[in-house]
Order: structure tokens, then C-alpha cells, then sequence
């Protein structure tokens, strides 16, 4: 049984930095996409960056320059290092994987979710 648990999340102010972590139980997938998603309260879940298994990276524009997500394949763990926050970066975020090559930020694509993990930045 798959199993994704977040961490990482808080409070912080506007142009600080936090770094989300997704640890993966029982994931064993040879080509798979992992990414990142959020959702502010009102508004539909976004696509924040994926990763693929051969390191392909992808990033919404909102967040291109500001946020790196990356893998350790050893702990079965993903990150997303998250810097220069604005308030706008406000929400709950959310590890998602599903085991397929294909990676793009299509919510429904993604069979396996985390339970979620709340960033709050102030101005």
C-alpha cells in the first residue's frame, strides 16, 4: 500500500524560506512522476512542480526561479525547497505521485496523495 506523509510546513514571513519533505512507503515504481500541488482556501488545487523519474523537472510559472523540488531516491523522499515566499504562496500543499512517465500538473492524473501540510506566509 502506497503511503505519502508531508512535513515541513509553518508559518513565515513574506520573502523567508521553508522546505516541504514527502516521505513514500511502499512506492516502488521504476518510471514514475512525483510532484507538488497546493490549494488556497476558494480556489481549485494548482500545480506547483513535478519531478520525474529521470530527474525531468517541471515548474508552474508562479513559483519558476523561486522553488526547486528534488528527490533523494535512497530515503524514498521528496522535497521542495521553497524561497523568497510571498503571501500568495499561502496554502495547503500536497505530495502527489502516480506511476506513469507522463508529468504534467493535472490533478486527476495522480492516483496517490498526501495528507497535506499548511504554509502560511505573512506580509
Amino acid at each position: 500500500q502506497v503511503q505519502l506523509v508531508e512535513s515541513g510546513g509553518g508559518s513565515v514571513q513574506a520573502g523567508g524560506s521553508l522546505r516541504l519533505s514527502c516521505a513514500a512507503f511502499g512506492y516502488t515504481y521504476s518510471s514514475y512522476c512525483m510532484g507538488w500541488f497546493r490549494q488556497a482556501p476558494g480556489k481549485e488545487r494548482e500545480g506547483v512542480a513535478t519531478i520525474r523519474s529521470d530527474g525531468f523537472t517541471r515548474y508552474a510559472d508562479s513559483v519558476n526561479g523561486r522553488f526547486t523540488i528534488s528527490q533523494d531516491n535512497a530515503k524514498n523522499t521528496l522535497y521542495l525547497q521553497m524561497n523568497s515566499l510571498k503571501p500568495e504562496d499561502t496554502a495547503i500543499y500536497y505530495c502527489a505521485a502516480r506511476p506513469h512517465w507522463d508529468c504534467y500538473f493535472s490533478a486527476n492524473d495522480f492516483a496517490y496523495w498526501g495528507q497535506g501540510t499548511q504554509v502560511t506566509v505573512s506580509s
